[in-house]
């Protein structure tokens, strides 16, 4: 087993996922696309695909022509029945490859509930009907055809899906206390106030639900 994390700006690594994937003594490696500007050959026989979020739109292709890249990765991996999960931009990233719309759309800063859906199946049967996360967007996408919906937000409806052998969350479980500090430092000065008081409630059981998703993740055969 072998897992290629796909990192897009140097703010949003992998974080608690480490975590889990150090505990388990699984091999990770990542892929730095603001450095490399193309996905090296050994990335793409990884088993496991992992990608995190950033700042661009998945729409962004001639700026960003790695973006195709990996849109065609996903596409591959998914044919081959290897595991693929997708944070925020990586969840946009599942939904274009398999030809769903992403488009801009409310902005979600901060911490919020989901629901789960009533007949949510896979790992999202063990999340609890209600749930509190934290959102960094401001695009949303539609379903692919045959993905099934996992969970749905008040103001942005869709906010995780399967399709096949990928899994998308709109929103971060990987979240750390320093990667949070990093994220807000720069936010309107409410907003900062509003995420520091909340974190504290909320960042235990993020971590409990990031560490659900990632076992399910390196459970699955590549």
């Amino acid at each position: 087993m072998k897992i290629a994390i796909f990192q897009h700006v140097a703010s949003e690594p992998a974080g608690y996922f480490e975590t889990v994937f150090f505990e388990q003594e699984i091999p990770f490696e990542y892929v730095r696309l603001y450095e490399t500007n193309e996905i090296p050959d050994g990335a793409k026989n990884a088993t496991h695909l992992l990608f995190m979020g950033g700042p661009m739109s998945v729409n962004d292709e001639r700026e960003l022509p790695w973006l195709v890249e990996e849109k065609a990765l996903i596409r591959d991996a998914v044919k081959k029945d290897r595991p693929v999960l997708g944070i925020c931009l990586g969840a946009q990233l599942i939904a274009s490859a398999f030809g769903a719309r992403v488009y801009p759309y409310r902005q979600e800063t901060g911490w919020c509930t989901l629901t789960r859906t009533p007949d949510a199946s896979g790992i999202f049967s063990r999340f609890p009907p209600q749930f509190s996360v934290f959102q960094l967007h401001g695009e949303t996408f539609d379903l692919p055809p045959g993905a099934r919906l996992l969970c749905t937000g008040e103001t942005i409806h869709h906010q995780a899906f399967a399709y096949k052998t990928a899994l998308g969350l709109q929103f971060h479980l990987e979240l750390t206390d320093t990667i949070i500090r990093e994220w807000v430092k720069d936010l309107d000065p409410g907003i900062q106030a509003a995420v520091q008081k909340e974190t504290p409630r909320f960042l235990a059981d993020s971590n409990r639900l990031c560490r659900v998703i990632a076992q399910d993740f390196v459970a699955k055969k590549g």
